[in-house]
């Protein structure tokens, strides 16, 4: 009897030592995000299409700053600028196929967009990382650059964004991210593009049943340090 009640006895003083699940604080792999403001200085590189015509900016090395705040939850605001140190074909489209390409020229274009970050891990981070996605809408411009003889205009057309991305947060104000993300922005091509060269019935640039817009995928990676601030 004695045994039987002192094996009952250990069995409900084992029970609760058994039930413990999950980490103890200080070793959890979650820990809070502390700072709801960052101020990142991103380098990277845009992949730019040149288009149906093979005349619009192409990819090139991109230099930038992006800023966040927390606006609840898992949200944050974003806001970005950069610079794309790009080149582009010029043509003559009066030529003929064969000598209408007058070579290459520098190109530079600025991307500008606003947008919203979540953090998929919520106000946590995981071993110290924080898989993100994005979303916004901004501009591209080339602040309407001259001299094209064939009359095309980069222009400044309104640039959607989506991707994602993974922070690196720190033990201090530092952190370091990742982001990958695709920019969706139309080119429109002028009247001369559709027209055949002087003196001939055919070999313009782009057929006369084309459209003059085309939307374009331009994919752009960036390497960012950030700095946190405002708890």
């Amino acid at each position: 009897m004695h045994c039987a009640l002192a094996a009952v006895m250990l069995f409900h003083g084992a029970t609760p030592a058994n039930a413990q699940v999950g980490h103890l604080p200080g070793q959890s792999p979650f820990r809070d995000l502390a700072y709801k403001q960052e101020l990142s200085l991103l380098t990277g590189f845009h992949a730019g299409s040149e288009g149906r015509a093979g005349i619009a900016p192409a990819g090139g090395p991109l230099l930038g700053v992006r800023y966040e705040i927390r606006i609840g939850g898992p949200a944050t605001f974003t806001a970005r600028l950069g610079r794309v140190w790009s080149e582009r074909t010029v043509i003559d489209p009066t030529k003929p196929d064969s000598t209408r390409s007058l070579g290459k020229r520098d190109w530079p274009i600025y991307l500008s967009d606003v947008g919203i970050s979540i953090n998929l891990t919520g106000q946590k981070s995981f071993w110290q990382l924080v898989p993100v996605l994005n979303g916004g809408i901004g501009v591209a411009t080339d602040f309407s650059k001259g001299g094209d003889p064939g009359g095309y205009s980069f222009g400044t057309p309104f640039a959607f964004n989506f991707g994602g991305g993974v922070r690196w947060v720190g033990s201090n104000r530092l952190q370091l991210r990742l982001d990958i993300a695709d920019y969706l922005y139309q080119l429109e091509y002028p009247d001369s593009y559709f027209v055949p060269p002087v003196g001939q019935t055919e070999g313009a640039v782009l057929a006369q049943s084309a459209s003059k817009n085309e939307y374009t995928h331009n994919a752009v990676i960036t390497l960012g340090v950030s700095y946190l601030f405002s708890r």
